[in-house]
């Protein structure tokens, strides 16, 4: 009979010893797979996200020189005339992030800077000189940079960066999708992201 009883229980030990051997296999393929996925889920996100946008300016280019103790002056004038094509770029491939497979954490350690590109078509009307100061490659040079340094506050100022914002965000929320639909935590260098509110409330 004790024989018969030791039998039972070894058997009883190796079935519930292979099962749980089973168990935890089938624990570390799954979080092996759930690991693979994230990481091609971060490998589809890592792209280049363009925001573009188009301004038209107009301002009064105008420089005075002054001759003879400032008896006589010469003037020049131009009605400039700006429209240019802005562009936001998020380069997504260089966003940077660790995997904790045991703690089943994803971390974005580094986000990228956006880039912000003008493109003017600078037009003159109007266009008046005096014989002793006409224009030239100097002046275009200085409206030129004038113009991009207005169209530069102009453009931070306007919806274009947020909307280029509100894409990159978009691009994240895949990745706080999938990682909260299988249990795991996304993080922003040190602090959790609980909720899509939460990425939004991200400081870039």
């Amino acid at each position: 009979m004790r024989k018969v009883f030791f039998g039972v229980v070894i058997a009883l030990v190796v079935v519930f010893g292979l099962r749980y051997c089973e168990h935890t296999k089938t624990d570390k393929e799954q979080l092996e797979a759930n690991t693979a996925l994230i990481q091609k889920e971060l490998k589809n996100v890592g792209k280049l996200i363009v925001t573009e946008g188009s301004y038209a300016q107009v301002f009064t280019y105008e420089d005075w020189k002054k001759f003879y103790l400032d008896v006589f002056s010469a003037r020049k004038k131009a009605l400039v005339v700006v429209n240019a094509k802005a562009t936001v770029a998020y380069d997504l491939s260089k966003i940077k992030t660790q995997i904790d497979q045991e703690a089943k954490t994803v971390t974005i350690t580094h986000i990228p800077e956006p880039q912000l590109s003008i493109n003017p078509n600078i037009e003159y009307y109007d266009v008046k000189q005096d014989y002793l100061n006409q224009f030239e490659a100097e002046d275009y040079n200085k409206i030129k940079k004038q113009v991009e340094t207005s169209l530069r506050k102009k453009i931070e100022a306007s919806t274009l960066m947020t909307n280029a914002e509100n894409r990159l965000i978009s691009e994240l929320q895949k990745i706080y999708i999938l990682t909260s639909s299988m249990g795991w935590t996304l993080q922003y260098e040190s602090e959790p992201i609980y909720d899509e509110a939460d990425l939004e409330n991200i400081k870039f």
